[in-house]
């Protein structure tokens, strides 16, 4: 698959479609990118949630977050 080009990627950005509930969710069956960044850009990164890749790796960090504070609790 072809890397898409800045055009298209800012493109996809500023579409109010691919934003659900106002800019909370980030969600473009087009865009491949694990991390794509936020609506405000220098905030940081978001979930594309129509790509597996990226809710698999979102579930995985989370379930790491988990269970790393199980661990340390059955430490005390």
């Amino acid at each position: 698959m072809e890397k898409p080009s800045k055009e298209t990627l800012e493109k996809w950005h500023k579409d109010p479609n691919n934003w659900k509930w106002g800019s909370f969710f980030y969600y473009n069956k087009e865009d491949q990118r694990l991390l794509p960044p936020k609506r405000i850009s220098w905030m940081g990164w978001t979930v594309n949630f129509a790509n597996p890749k990226s809710v698999a790796l979102f579930v995985a960090i989370l379930v790491f977050c988990l269970l790393s504070v199980l661990y340390a609790e059955s430490l005390k």
